[in-house]
This record gives structure tokens, sequence and C-alpha cells, in this order.
């Protein structure tokens, strides 16, 4: 696999895959660490922190999907990437909470050009059927990067906490480089000058046609359900989750240094794990059909309930490891197959890109709501109940896989 080939476009996608992932685990291997130990946030400050990002991502998702079906997915994507490392040099530099809250708006901006702009290009350049493929593989390797990235970010944040924030920002826009010279935009087709609209015109265009289809389509409006609940429950849990491990635990006693080795050692257990998982998964065939797509969403939806639960009720180090791993591998098995259910049931390729924003402003809207709920909830009582407040958020999304298996075997 040459990924200095402009004419592979499956090699560029999969080295993508592998070093965006790479970047972003070597920065959230002590991102969170960072924020909780150094910038010293509290339970409100760090869901605020997220819900900040979120809103980000819920107001630019759309603009910037449309501008990857209008104008070139490609510029989406070079642009998306400068951003989000220029929002984590910010961040890395700067132990305040103004400057945290300001790089979340500029990495999550640059966020959302390249959700559903990496899927789109790569799906335009080698067709709908290898793409499913393509999104299988290209989280393997994302896994890959993140098993490399672990180690990493442990060696460098051991010497400073946020060394690798602002080391892997500076990658981010190595990344964006590397986009700007190697990819190849072939098979996309934006509309001729002359007949070229506005993007507000062409982001209302392609919007009417998702209300239009997700109104004829059951099976879309089950998904925007499930991607809101998957919102409601996640901000909460993905910015509390080490304050209650390490309250809980006997980690509170360890220092900077020694919480650094042991979180990273933890994420690269889950990494390990993900791995393996998705490996399997890979040689499996459960990707081809829809059906084993709903009934392994369905296990995992469940496995993420009864953890949650466990992990808020557990005070030894070991329960609360296996339930947060748990939680984890099963969440990174889950991602790749969304996106190739959403993939199999987009109509019409020319809005590929926007149908994959709206899903992700839709869990947007769940984290927007979903996170300043969890963080006053751990406020006023305390990180555990919001926890199990987070549990309940996501119980509904069980009945409405049950609901979409009762249909497709209909």
């Amino acid at each position: 696999m040459n990924v200095f080939n402009k004419k592979d476009p499956y090699a560029v996608y999969l080295f993508t895959c592998f070093s965006s992932q790479l970047f972003f685990t070597y920065i959230f291997t002590v991102n969170l660490l960072y924020h909780v130990q150094v910038v010293k946030l509290d339970p409100l400050q760090l869901v605020l922190v997220g819900t900040v990002l979120e809103l980000t991502v819920f107001l630019f998702e759309i603009p910037t999907g449309v501008l990857a079906d209008v104008k070139s997915r490609k510029l989406s994507l070079i642009i998306g990437y400068f951003l989000i490392g220029f929002g984590f040099i910010i961040e890395g530099l700067f132990p305040l909470f103004a400057a945290v809250i300001f790089s979340q708006i500029t990495w999550g901006i640059g966020y959302t050009f390249t959700s559903g702009a990496q899927q789109a290009w790569i799906a335009d350049e080698i067709g709908e059927e290898k793409a499913s493929l393509a999104f299988m593989r290209g989280a393997k390797f994302g896994q890959l990067g993140q098993i490399i990235a672990i180690p990493l970010s442990i060696l460098t944040g051991y010497l400073m906490i946020n060394l690798p924030i602002v080391i892997g920002g500076i990658c981010m826009l190595g990344l964006a480089m590397y986009l700007l010279f190697f990819i190849k935009e072939d098979n996309f087709k934006p509309l001729r000058p002359g007949k070229r609209v506005s993007t507000w015109k062409s982001m209302k265009g392609n919007m009417q046609k998702i209300v239009v289809y997700s109104k004829a389509s059951f099976v879309m409006r089950m998904l925007l359900l499930i991607a809101l609940f998957i919102g409601l429950y996640s901000e909460g849990f993905d910015r509390l989750w080490m304050s209650h491990f390490i309250d809980v635990s006997a980690l509170a006693s360890l220092s900077n240094e020694q919480l650094v080795i042991f979180m990273g050692g933890l994420q690269f257990i889950v990494v390990l794990l993900s791995f393996t998982a998705l490996h399997f998964i890979n040689r499996s065939a459960i990707h081809l059909n829809l059906r084993p797509i709903y009934h392994t969403l369905f296990v995992g939806s469940t496995l993420i309930v009864a953890s949650l639960i466990g992990f808020a009720f557990s005070t030894f180090v070991v329960s609360l490891l296996i339930f947060y791993v748990i939680l984890q591998v099963t969440r990174q098995v889950m991602y790749p197959l969304e996106d190739i259910w959403l993939n199999k049931i987009i109509p019409d390729s020319s809005t590929r890109a926007t149908f994959f924003s709206v899903k992700g402003q839709v869990d947007a809207i769940g984290q927007i709501g979903g996170g300043p709920i969890i963080g006053l909830i751990a406020s006023r009582f305390a990180v555990k109940t919001a926890i199990v407040a987070s549990a309940c958020f996501v119980m509904p999304v069980l009945y409405f896989y049950t609901v979409v298996l009762k249909k497709d075997k209909a």
C-alpha cells in the first residue's frame, strides 16, 4: 500500500484513518487528565467544555457538510485538519479555562469539516459496496494508530502533561499538508459554474431532500432517534468518568506522572481489545447485510447500559477497570457499523456528506441537551448519580433497535 500514490484513494483513506486516530489518541490519552489535574476544572466546567464543543458541532455540521457536497470534499478535509491542529496547540500552550473553551470552538469547527466529508469522499472514489469494507478496514487502521500513539503519549506526557497536546496539534497540521498534495477527487461532480447556486440554497435543497426521505423512511427515522439518545448519554460520561475513577478508588494518592502511566495503560488496553474485536468483525460477513448489523448494535447497546450502571456503583479499581473497558470497546466496535448502516440506506450519493453531517448534528443535539443536565446532577448530588442518569438516557435505544429488528423481519 503506497500512501504517497495519488492514484490510490483507498490507500490514502486508510492512511488518513491511521494517522488521524494516531494523533487524536496521542492527544486524548492525556487530554482529560490535563483538564482535571492541571487546568483544575470542576465537574460542571468539565461538562460545559464538552457542551461548547458539541454546540459548535451543531452550528457548523450542516453548512460544512454542504460545502463538501457543493465545492470539494478534499478542500473540506484540508481545512478541517488544519483547524483541529490549531485548536489543540492553543489548548496545550495555555492551561486556562478560557483557552480550553476557545480551543473546543476552533477544533470543533475543524471536526465538522472532516465529519461526513471523509466517508463521502471515499464512497465516491471507490463505490458504495467497496466503501463498506473501507469503513471497517479504516476503523481497524485507526485502532492500529491508537495502539502506537498511547505509549508515545505516556512517554511525553510523563515529562509534561501538555506536551502530547501541543505535538499532536502540530502533527494535525502536517496531515492537512499531506492531504493537500496526495488526495485526489476524480469522481466528485460539483455543479457547473453556470448552474451553481449559493451554499445556503444548496443546504436548503439538500435538507429538504433529507426531510422528505426521513418522513418516507422508517429506518432513517429510527437511526436518527438512536443517534439523539446516544448523544444524550455520552457527553456526561465522557467528561466525568475520570473524576469518578480517581475519587472513588485509591488513585487520588497518585502523582500526575503516575496517573499519566495508569490512565495511558488503561487506554492501551481498550485500544488493543478494540483492535482485536474489529479484526474479527472485519473478517466476518456482518457488514454485508443490515440485519446482523442491527443485532450487533442491539447487543452493544445492552452492554453499554449494564457497564454504565456497574461503573457508577463500583468502588474497587478492578471492577471500575472491567466496566470501563467493556463500555469503551463496545463503543469502538459500534462506530463503523453505524456508518455502514447509514451508508447503505442513503438514497442519493450527491447528498451523502450531508446525511452523515445530519447524523452528527443529531448526536450533537443530544450531547448539548444531555451534557448540562448530567453536569448539574454531578454538581448537586454526586458523579455516581450522574453516570446512572447517563445509563437511563441510553435505555430507550434498546427499544428502538427492537422495533427496527421487528420491522426488518416483517
